[in-house]
């Protein structure tokens, strides 16, 4: 169990409790600090062996002391598992993967069996970096269950931070393709439009004015009347930045049940997004890599039907 005490400054009185220990304590979530404050760990402490357990909407005053205890997380066993991986790139310090749509990347409640985690560590022998964890060894990105394509993983932890700078500098190459409702209009367009959690369906992201930035380049690949094959070029990364970003101009992808608002006529497992190009700066040897990862079948028998009903 890890135990904080913080005392308030006067420049951050009358700041929400929730909000103020979230910028003090990184990167606790506020919603998780909230969850704290529920079960009763977050005290103000009124002198020795006086604390009182407060609210999360409780105004922090100048000169507070606040005390709080966070519990050991109880992490469960990621087991090896000799599941089929694709791989396009790899060295002693990188891993490319071609991940298949519906594999789940790395263990969360529901799913600690069969992901692509449980795949990395029997095929790396455990040599994955550390940095973000036992649940997500090596994972410096990644894509959603139902989205196929290349994903990069890190073997090393300096490669780790190598990869995670270019992230947070936007300096890696993210090409998807996808299959959208509707005839895009343009042929080349950039969507520039904030992303945060949905005001009332917390599962879901949205476009709001207070979301972070998120920026998408599209263009469109070909034309099916009904239906447009585009890619998109990722600036910025945000959580399901393609989808809600595509569903805002109007053009959900097929086959999305989370954001698309259009009867889809085709039997389909998931939102229609391939993760194509991945291209970066070796960490450790500034080599220039390039990977694509080739389109899963069913794209590929997608894109032939709809241009035998053309």
């Amino acid at each position: 169990m890890k135990e904080f005490l913080f005392q308030i400054a006067e420049e951050e009185e009358g700041e929400r409790i929730d909000k103020q220990l979230s910028l003090l304590i990184d990167p606790l979530s506020r919603s998780y600090l909230q969850k704290l404050l529920k079960e009763g760990r977050v005290f103000l402490e009124k002198g020795a062996g006086n604390r009182q357990p407060v609210k999360a909407n409780y105004r922090v005053k100048c000169d507070d002391r606040i005390f709080l205890t966070i519990p050991e997380a109880v992490v469960p066993d990621i087991l090896p598992e000799n599941l089929p991986l694709s791989v396009l790139f790899e060295d002693d310090h990188l891993l490319v993967v071609n991940k298949s749509q519906g594999m789940v990347v790395h263990p969360a409640p529901g799913h600690y069996t069969g992901t692509l985690v449980n795949a990395l560590i029997y095929y790396c022998q455990g040599r994955l970096s550390g940095i973000n964890g036992i649940l997500r060894p090596g994972i410096v990105h990644r894509i959603d269950r139902d989205t196929s394509g290349a994903l990069l993983v890190c073997k090393s932890d300096v490669a780790h931070r190598g990869i995670s700078s270019q992230l947070k500098d936007h300096n890696l190459e993210r090409r998807y393709e996808a299959i959208v409702f509707g005839d895009v209009k343009s042929d080349v367009g950039t969507i520039v439009a904030p992303i945060g959690r949905h005001l009332k369906e917390r599962k879901r992201m949205a476009v709001i004015a207070d979301g972070k930035e998120a920026i998408t380049h599209y263009r469109v690949l070909r034309r099916f009347g009904n239906y447009t094959y585009v890619e998109c070029q990722l600036e910025t990364g945000r959580t399901h930045q393609i989808r809600v970003h595509m569903t805002h101009i109007g053009h959900p992808l097929l086959g999305d049940n989370v954001y698309g608002n259009r009867k889809c006529p085709f039997n389909l497992n998931g939102q229609v997004l391939h993760a194509k190009t991945l291209g970066f700066v070796h960490p450790v040897t500034d080599e220039l890599i390039h990977t694509e990862a080739p389109l899963p079948a069913y794209f590929e028998e997608l894109l032939n039907s709809l241009s035998e009903k053309r």
